[in-house]
């Protein structure tokens, strides 16, 4: 893999190195899969395709992940049943999501995906989670942690998120979690729902592999510092950060939306 990235030049390793360490600060202080950073880095300065960048984030999440879980279960906030809930929802999603990709057009998800985001960045204005809360699994909850993770298993395999972005507030807001133990399950969950996309997108040639697995190594250096600081700070600052992360996102697909509708249809 080394040689790989060689082969292609300084200036690929230097933009890989790059997007991987900044996804993986990230990923480790908000519990996400980098994947909104990694996206449109690789879009940009690297002049991928977004089905490709979608495809190979997807990758690069794999690692990332499994870091910032050491990461969290160090100081117990993980929920491992809970993340395998989510899990068994998410590895199906993603599935459904990575063959979706092919046949959708993805204007209509990228509005309603931004409409969610607007609606979680005012809901964590409200309500401040309790870092002594515990999230309580009982029949209908882990039915709905199930459904959830089908959710964003097929927003990871449309527009190779890791989910996130989705599960964090989700389990915040509907079902008590406090912050860490939200960020640690989201993370634990992204392994197994990004291994199943990666599948999906190798076996339709969306993954450039080499570019994946640098960004995701290099990503796993910094996701510890993202979550040593996300322990460090209050969780009403962690909220504040949070959204201002989310109004990033938002703002950037809200631009792609709109590039997206204005291209002639064929």
């Amino acid at each position: 893999m080394i040689d790989a990235l060689r082969s292609r030049g300084p200036r690929a390793i230097v933009t890989f190195a790059a997007i991987g360490l900044l996804s993986g600060f990230l990923s480790g202080l908000f519990g996400v899969g980098g994947g909104t950073v990694i996206v449109p880095l690789l879009v940009m300065l690297a002049a991928f395709g977004q089905k490709l960048a979608s495809g190979t984030s997807s990758a690069a999440i794999i690692p990332t992940a499994a870091v910032g879980v050491i990461s969290y279960a160090v100081h117990g906030d993980v929920d491992w049943l809970a993340a395998l809930l989510l899990a068994a929802g998410a590895v199906v999603g993603a599935q459904i999501g990575t063959r979706l990709l092919h046949r959708l057009s993805e204007p209509f998800l990228r509005w309603f995906f931004v409409g969610f985001l607007v609606v979680v960045m005012i809901s964590l204005f409200v309500i401040i989670p309790s870092r002594d809360a515990e999230l309580e699994i009982h029949f209908w909850s882990g039915a709905a942690l199930v459904l959830t993770g089908l959710i964003t298993g097929i927003l990871s395999g449309l527009i190779g998120v890791g989910g996130g972005i989705v599960v964090v507030p989700v389990l915040i807001l509907l079902f008590g979690a406090s912050d860490l133990v939200a960020k640690g399950t989201s993370l634990l969950m992204m392994i197994p729902t990004t291994m199943s996309g990666t599948i999906g997108n190798i076996r339709h040639k969306n993954v450039d592999l080499v570019a994946g697995l640098g960004i995701g190594i290099a990503a796993c250096v910094t996701t510890p510092l993202g979550a040593i600081v996300a322990n460090a700070v209050d969780p009403q600052v962690a909220n504040i950060l949070f959204v201002v992360f989310l109004v990033v996102i938002t703002v950037q697909m809200t631009q792609r939306a709109i590039r997206a509708s204005r291209k002639p249809k064929a």
